[in-house]
């Protein structure tokens, strides 16, 4: 429920002061307002002369760093901060999470949580990370979501963690192509908040009910002007402005292929697919001659179709290279969680595709005979050769 603001920042100063204080990060602007800078972070130093309040503000291009003492010079650094029109506000200290946003209105959307703590581990193993979005979260209140499902969005938001810079703060714009009941759409949307980056965030699905019924959670959490969702298909579906950032979580089969291709039209700067289901080239292989001396990897039905999977994402994250991305693919969560465990993470470079590249991308579907959707999907790639076929 919206609240006062001018309530809700009391309640945040009295965190900002508070000796529990952990970090505070201020971000994103108002309703028809600017503040003086774009980000503002604060956390508890301890130095030769005490405690001391380290504030780093930046306006974009810099950081400038102060240590305040505490006392009349830290309220006063707060004060000043607080009355800057900053539209988002993330305070940890040792027991409580805050998360303030002033919404368009004027007003404050508020979520308080216990601070997160690291889970007890059996003895003789290291304790587990602290979560980074705690699963106690109120955000899960509404959008719902077994422990399995809490630990998969853990799981995303740590590729997401490492994916973007840490200095990010905005404008980011975000797509989740294929976002079905959207968990990690507002997941994303949570934590990146929670970092102080301003955020716009658009869910795409094939179905009517799920964007009504996104919509009407995006409403319930308060995040109906910075989250929305739309009806379309992954390769038609209507999305303004261009993304910075694409995400496609287990699209099944050429609905993978769909999303990268979308992402690479519009060039945008981080991509982060997890495949889920591939039948496109297990098909392809079926009716194909076994190179030799491969024979024994196709023989049985399910090593050829495993094959294919490895081959598909192969060639996937082949062709996102030849069009400017470094790529890794990496474990998405752990395979006890779900088979489907891998995500291809790419983040768009100035190099160009290099000869030796080329080279093996041609030499692959030479060998084997295939043509991956993906190339079909992006006219002009260079893998197309005379004697492909």
């Amino acid at each position: 429920m919206p609240e006062q603001l001018d309530s809700a920042l009391a309640e945040v100063r009295g965190l900002l002061l508070d000796p529990g204080l952990t970090r505070a990060v201020a971000a994103g602007r108002r309703r028809g307002q600017r503040p003086s800078v774009v980000r503002a972070e604060l956390r508890p130093v301890s130095l030769k002369s005490g405690t001391r309040l380290q504030i780093t503000t930046s306006d974009g291009s810099r950081p400038y760093t102060r240590n305040v003492a505490p006392g009349a010079e830290t309220g006063t650094a707060v004060d000043e901060l607080l009355a800057e029109p900053f539209g988002n506000w993330h305070v940890e200290t040792t027991t409580t999470t805050v998360q303030l946003r002033v919404t368009k209105s004027g007003e404050a959307q508020v979520h308080r949580a216990a601070t997160a703590r690291p889970e007890a581990a059996p003895a003789g193993h290291d304790r587990e990370k602290a979560y980074l979005l705690d699963p106690g979260d109120p955000i899960f209140d509404v959008i719902g979501g077994t422990a399995a499902k809490r630990r998969q969005v853990d799981a995303f938001l740590r590729a997401l963690a490492a994916t973007l810079p840490d200095d990010l703060t905005g404008p980011l714009r975000v797509v989740d192509l294929g976002c079905g009941n959207a968990y990690l759409t507002f997941a994303a949307h949570r934590y990146l908040t929670g970092r102080g980056v301003d955020v716009e965030l658009v869910g795409v699905d094939v179905r009517e009910d799920q964007r009504r019924r996104n919509t009407e959670l995006a409403d319930r959490l308060g995040y109906g002007d910075r989250v929305r969702f739309v009806a379309g298909t992954i390769l038609d579906a209507a999305v303004e402005p261009t993304p910075d950032l694409v995400l496609a979580l287990h699209a099944c089969d050429t609905a993978t292929d769909e999303a990268l291709a979308r992402a690479v039209r519009w060039s945008a700067r981080w991509v982060l697919a997890a495949p889920c289901c591939h039948h496109e080239l297990a098909a392809q292989l079926r009716t194909q001659p076994t190179p030799e001396p491969y024979g024994p990897v196709t023989r049985h039905g399910i090593l050829r179709e495993r094959f294919a999977d490895v081959l598909t994402d192969a060639l996937r994250a082949a062709l996102l290279r030849l069009h400017g991305y470094r790529v890794d693919v990496v474990e998405f969560v752990d395979s006890r969680h779900t088979p489907r465990n891998l995500l291809l993470r790419a983040r768009r470079s100035s190099a160009g595709a290099t000869a030796e590249q080329l080279a093996e991308y041609r030499d692959l579907l030479r060998q084997w005979q295939v043509t991956p959707r993906l190339e079909a999907l992006l006219p002009g790639v260079p893998g197309r050769s005379a004697d492909h076929h």
